[in-house]
């Protein structure tokens, strides 16, 4: 059987199994999700995700070949494209490693993954960070004026905790079946002594406490999205972290 299918009639078909994939792209966890839920799909059955990350469209179909699953096509739907793949059986003769094999390694390699950065001083008050294929640049580390050139340290790490919760409630929401039509939030960051890191006086620079508050535009059922904001929060590195150094004040609220 061909990795791609292409005499199948996909608005006819009847999946065994149907998951979301939310916005992931197939190099941030999508592909251990697809094997997860492959596992949980017989040989010759076939498993259905849906998917709002545009790149899944070319990278999906390599990938069930290389893994010996066989991708019958796409249907769009509201707002996310259907995927189908019918699972494979494996071959004997072929060095491919069994799903439950791919799927451990995967997870282990995802485990162990190390986040590197290189940061060069570029500039007055000035820092670039390179990561990967990109860059970005961070003025001095706290900063209270009204206008600067870059945002300060302080302000990425509190922006980085916001944008994670951002994503990563649009994504749960999404992957839940919940229509969210807006969200929004709001962070806020006080230091116990700014005058200390200027080393004006001696004393405590860290953080005496983040608020965070999250407003969001629906029409589903509040308990459920509810539930969906809970698991965003407790599966965020970034807000898991503070929390376990800061007073970290987490507000929601449906709009």
């Amino acid at each position: 059987m061909s990795a791609i299918d292409d005499q199948v009639d996909l608005a006819g078909l009847q999946p065994a199994r149907i998951f979301d994939g939310g916005d992931l792209d197939c190099g941030s966890g999508l592909i251990l999700l697809i094997r997860e839920n492959m596992l949980q799909t017989g040989v010759g059955e076939i498993l259905e995700m849906r998917s709002r990350e545009p790149t899944v469209n070319d990278d999906l179909p390599p990938w069930c070949r290389m893994a010996g699953h066989v991708y019958l096509g796409r249907l769009e739907g509201p707002g996310y494209a259907r995927y189908f793949l019918r699972r494979g059986e494996p071959k004997a003769d072929q060095p491919t490693p069994s799903d439950d094999q791919a799927l451990a390694e995967d997870k282990k390699k995802a485990t162990e993954y190390e986040w590197r950065m290189r940061i060069r001083s570029t500039g007055n008050l000035k820092s670039t960070v390179y990561c990967r294929n990109f860059s970005w640049d961070l003025g001095q580390p706290a900063s209270f004026k009204d206008k600067d050139a870059h945002p300060c340290a302080v302000e990425a790490l509190l922006g980085a905790l916001g944008g994670a919760l951002s994503s990563g409630f649009a994504t749960d929401c999404a992957r839940e079946g919940l229509e969210v039509d807006d969200v929004e939030i709001t962070v806020r960051g006080r230091l116990r002594n700014i005058l200390a890191h200027m080393g004006l006086e001696e004393g405590d620079p860290s953080f005496a406490g983040i608020e965070v508050k999250c407003f969001a535009s629906t029409m589903d059922d509040e308990a459920k999205v509810r539930a969906v904001w809970s698991q965003t929060v407790a599966r965020s590195p970034i807000a898991a972290t503070l929390a376990k150094a800061v007073d970290l004040n987490i507000k929601f609220a449906v709009v």
